[in-house]
C-alpha cells in the first residue's frame, strides 16, 4: 500500500522542457483524490521550483536543495532546515578559492551564482549550461567567497559546475576529504556539497514521522545519483529509463523515460 510518493524533478517527474506533462498530471491528480501523499524532492532551490509545480494543488511539502529544507506550500513557510557546518562552508572556500570553476550556494532558498559568470551569460547569451533557467533562477553575486563566509550559517548547497567534465573525479575526491559533508551530483557537469547528514533520504524521514506514514509505503522516483539516497529508503524504488546506470541498478523497476510519462506508468502499475 504505497501512502507516498517522492518525486525527483529534473529528468524525472518534469519532461526534456522542464515541464509537466499532461499524463503526469492526470496521474498524480489520481493517485492525490485517492489520499496518497505527494511530495517533490529536488536539488533544485526554492526559487527555482517551476510554477506549474508551487501551484499544483496535490503538491504540499516540497524538499528543496537535495534535502536541506522542506517548505509548506500551505503554509507559506519552511519548516525544517538542514545545512552545512560553518566550518565545512570555511574548509570548502579554502579549497576552492584557488580553482577556476563556476560556483553557485543556495541560501534560504535562493541561489547565487558568481556575479562574473551571470554577466558573461548575459553578454554573449553562451554557457555550458541552460542559459535560460540560469539567468531566470540564479542571483549574481560578487566577492563569491566572501558571501559564502558571511552567510556560513545557513548554506544549504554548494554547486561546483565543470565545463570540462574531465576534471570531476579529481575534485570529487577533494571535496570528498572536506569535512562533515555529503557530495552528490545532479547532473553531469556538478558537484553538489551538501551538510553531513543532508539527503533527499534523510528530508523524506522527517516527512514520513510527520504525516505517519512507514517509509515501506513510500514509492520514490529518480534519475541522478542524488536520487539514490531516498530510492534506497523507499519501500518501493523507481527509475525512469533515462537514469543514470548506477540509479537503474537499485531500482525496484525501470519506468518509461522522463519523455514517456515514466512517473506516470510506476503510478498506475503500482498504485492505481
Amino acid at each position: 500500500m504505497i501512502k507516498l510518493i517522492a518525486l525527483d524533478l529534473d529528468g524525472t517527474t518534469l519532461n526534456k522542457d522542464g515541464k509537466l506533462s499532461e499524463g503526469n498530471r492526470m496521474a498524480l491528480q489520481k493517485v492525490a483524490d485517492k489520499g496518497v501523499a505527494i511530495v517533490i524532492a529536488t536539488g533544485r532551490p526554492f526559487c527555482a521550483l517551476p510554477q506549474e509545480i508551487t501551484d499544483f494543488a496535490p503538491v504540499r511539502y516540497v524538499l528543496t536543495s537535495n534535502g536541506a529544507r522542506i517548505f509548506d506550500l500551505k503554509e507559506g513557510k519552511s519548516f525544517y532546515e538542514n545545512c552545512l557546518e560553518p566550518h565545512s562552508v570555511e574548509a570548502a572556500v579554502r579549497l576552492l578559492e584557488p580553482t577556476k570553476y563556476v560556483l553557485e550556494t543556495f541560501v534560504e532558498g535562493i541561489a547565487y551564482i558568481e556575479g562574473w559568470y551571470y554577466r558573461q551569460i548575459e553578454e554573449t547569451g553562451k554557457s555550458f549550461r541552460a542559459v535560460d533557467y540560469i539567468l531566470n533562477t540564479r542571483k549574481p553575486q560578487d566577492n563569491f567567497y566572501q558571501f559564502m563566509l558571511d552567510n556560513k550559517n545557513g548554506i544549504e548547497n554548494i554547486n561546483v559546475n565543470f565545463e570540462d567534465i574531465s576534471e570531476k573525479p579529481e575534485m570529487k575526491l577533494k571535496l570528498e576529504a572536506l569535512p562533515d559533508v555529503t557530495i552528490t551530483s545532479s547532473f553531469d557537469h556538478n558537484l553538489e556539497i551538501g551538510g553531513a547528514t543532508t539527503s533527499k533520504a534523510e528530508a523524506l524521514r522527517k516527512m514520513c514521522k510527520l504525516l505517519d506514514i512507514d517509509p515501506s509505503e513510500m514509492m520514490a522516483a529518480g534519475d541522478s545519483p542524488n536520487d539514490m539516497a531516498m530510492l534506497e529508503a523507499a519501500g518501493l524504488a523507481i527509475a525512469v529509463g533515462n537514469a543514470k546506470p548506477e540509479v537503474k541498478a537499485i531500482a525496484d523497476y525501470i519506468a518509461p523515460d522522463h519523455d514517456k510519462d515514466g512517473v506516470a506508468d510506476a503510478i498506475y502499475k503500482y498504485v492505481l
